[in-house]
């Protein structure tokens, strides 16, 4: 269950932040509507650097489709293996 909580507990950061672990963020609202959420910066890192794989796929597979996909055996020939 996600931990969300509203804003003005951030008077007592301490406390909110004790709260935030590793794969469960702190979510939290202004006037009843999600505005924030706080992660550690490990975890904020691993999503910066899925984001980066996931747009190198995507241009990848757009070249790929683009001008046509490599046979692994060509591939193979090309690294040396």
């Amino acid at each position: 269950m996600p931990n969300i909580k509203p804003i003005s507990d951030l008077r007592n950061y301490t406390e909110v932040l004790n709260e935030v672990n590793e794969g469960s963020p702190v979510y939290l609202t202004r006037n009843g509507r999600g505005e924030y959420a706080i992660v550690k910066i490990a975890e904020l890192e691993k999503l910066r650097s899925t984001i980066r794989l996931l747009a190198k796929i995507e241009e990848g597979e757009k070249s790929a489709r683009e001008k046509g996909w490599l046979a692994a055996d060509d591939v193979e020939a090309m690294l040396g293996l």
